[in-house]
């Protein structure tokens, strides 16, 4: 678990061998600033990173945020570990967006839907997308390329219609949930699939 933190930090030289000469070094290094990790794929961890993470979290001299992100089951599994969970901030469960939030949200998520026609979008999230922010980012990727293709101005239905045909996965943009949740303020064994820690400093 600790060669997780160990790599997101980026520090110098080769890791401990002694865990506790480990949890120094990590301890020293998230007292040096604030940080924040987000630790993707939560639901597949086991009782021991959890209690890892919760054990850096506790340490008062770190300046440590973890956000927990993960997909269906994550928010049972979190909740399984009380001494984690009593510390949770902030749950947030995601859901699809609206058809009203889909035309708010989607002409500022990427300049290729910026100027396109509201119905052209709406037929967009209606026929293949389903408010599915995951999806959104798959056919936009689709229509890029398309655009690219084609030399076409910009986003119409018959562009939108070879992207349904040719390049979306239905059973991708059928799902539409998921969960985040946030503790504020490795090992394969350790899991059933690696661990992905993302870190930030905090400005």
């Amino acid at each position: 678990m600790r060669y997780e933190p160990f790599t997101a930090l980026d520090l110098a030289g080769d890791p401990p061998r002694r865990p506790s000469e480990f949890d120094r070094l990590l301890r020293t290094a998230l007292a040096d600033r604030p940080r924040t990790f987000l630790v993707d794929e939560a639901q597949w961890l086991n009782g021991e990173a959890f209690e890892y993470f919760r054990y850096l979290w506790d340490e008062p001299a770190t300046q440590l945020a973890i956000i927990f992100v993960g997909g269906e089951g994550c928010h049972t599994v979190l909740r399984r570990e009380p001494m984690l969970s009593s510390r949770v901030f902030i749950w947030q469960h995601f859901t699809r967006l609206t058809p009203g939030e889909v035309l708010e949200a989607i002409p500022l998520f990427h300049p290729v839907w910026a100027g396109a026609d509201p119905d052209v979008i709406a037929f967009a999230d209606r026929h293949a997308a389903h408010g599915n922010f995951r999806a959104w980012a798959q056919l936009t990727a689709h229509i890029r390329l398309a655009l690219a293709r084609t030399g076409r101005p910009g986003v119409d239905r018959d562009l939108l219609r070879w992207a349904f045909s040719e390049c979306l996965d239905d059973a991708v943009l059928a799902r539409g949930r998921g969960v985040v949740d946030g503790v504020g303020q490795g090992r394969r064994s350790l899991y059933q699939t690696p661990l992905s820690v993302r870190l930030w400093p905090v400005r």
